[in-house]
C-alpha cells in the first residue's frame, strides 16, 4: 500500500467520524481513544470535536486548534474488526 490519507471526514456524534480514504475504504472512526493529554483537551468538548475537517496538504483530519491525527490511526479505528486488516495493523504496531 502506498501512502495513506483521508480524502473525506464528516462528522456524527459523539467521537465518531465518516471517513473516506485514499485506497476507496469508506467506514466510521471513533476517535474518543485518541483524546488523551494536553493537546486533545480542547477536543473533549463536542463543540470543538465537531469542527473538524480534512487537511488539503496534510491529508488527514485537522481541527481548529491545530491538532491533526495520523491517518493510519483514524483508519485502524475504522477497520480495527476487519479481520483482512489484522496483518497490517500488526506492521503498524497498534496490536500484538
Amino acid at each position: 500500500m502506498s501512502f495513506l490519507h483521508v480524502t473525506k471526514a464528516q462528522y456524527l456524534e459523539d467521537y465518531k467520524v465518516a471517513v473516506s480514504f485514499n485506497d476507496g475504504r469508506t467506514g466510521v472512526a471513533d476517535l474518543s481513544a485518541a483524546l488523551k493529554g494536553d493537546v486533545f483537551e480542547p477536543l473533549k468538548e463536542i463543540s470543538v470535536f465537531s469542527q473538524l475537517r480534512v487537511d488539503g496538504e496534510l491529508e488527514t483530519i485537522v481541527w481548529p486548534n491545530g491538532v491533526d491525527l495520523a491517518p493510519e490511526y483514524i483508519y485502524f479505528q475504522a477497520f480495527r474488526d476487519n479481520s483482512d486488516l489484522q496483518g497490517l495493523f500488526r506492521q503498524w504496531s497498534y496490536i500484538v
